[in-house]
């Protein structure tokens, strides 16, 4: 899902900042940008419940503190904690000063909650703030592909990847739509555009499995697959 405070790329390797971030954070409690390191490379490697405890401890120390706010939100998220995410997301920005990374996480959010009209509501909110933002686009891309509006979804998401070419978890979601609709060809085409053989030939794979879990199991409650876009 998107970042605020966060927005920042995530290390190379994270798992060499976790020691030096938790020294930090043991050392000082208060130190913001330590905490949402720390919780960030643990994300990455996968410890989602210990970034959790991590920025909790945080916004306990600072409960105020917007910036650990968001990622608190975001950790939540990370970690499944849909509803909880949603509440503390909404303490991290105002009405007065909306941060529309932040609408977008909490759109994302509200998706996973099977809320979608409104989540498009804080969709369309970020997207006043920031028109066309490729990372949006695709939240909202995805937003209609979870309520099966397909068409919707493919004509989202590729004005988003109009705008962000390069970016693979956009190509994916919309090779993802595509293929769902039965173009399987186009939506392998869309998978190795522009991309050395090998890879290319990787991701192509990597699509027929998504597709293949979600003819698997069609329920209604059915995720694809696919990371939300935005900055982390």
């Amino acid at each position: 899902m998107g970042d605020t405070a966060e927005a920042t790329p995530a290390p190379a390797d994270p798992r060499s900042d976790i020691a030096t971030y938790h020294e930090r954070v043991r050392a000082n409690p208060k130190d913001t940008d330590a905490a949402l390191k720390y919780a960030r490379a643990l994300r990455a490697t996968g410890q989602r419940a210990q970034a959790v405890a991590v920025m909790e401890q945080a916004v306990l120390a600072q409960p105020s503190n917007k910036a650990l706010l968001a990622g608190y939100g975001r950790a939540l998220a990370d970690n499944g904690n849909f509803q909880q995410a949603f509440d503390v997301l909404g303490r991290a920005h105002t009405p007065e000063d909306p941060d529309w990374r932040i609408l977008s996480v909490q759109g994302a959010v509200l998706d996973q909650l099977d809320r979608h009209d409104e989540a498009r509501q804080y969709y369309s909110s970020a997207l006043k703030i920031v028109p066309d933002d490729p990372s949006v686009l695709s939240n909202l891309g995805l937003s209609y592909l979870l309520s099966k509006d397909l068409p919707k979804a493919e004509e989202t998401l590729r004005r988003a990847r109009e705008r962000a070419p390069g970016d693979m978890r956009v190509r994916t979601n919309l090779a993802v739509v595509v293929g769902l609709q039965g173009r399987q060809a186009e939506a392998e085409t869309i998978m190795k555009a522009d991309l050395p053989p090998e890879q290319g030939s990787a991701n192509v794979a990597a699509l027929k499995r998504l597709l293949a879990r979600r003819d698997a199991s069609r329920t209604d409650s059915d995720k694809i697959p696919v990371a939300t876009s935005g900055r982390d």
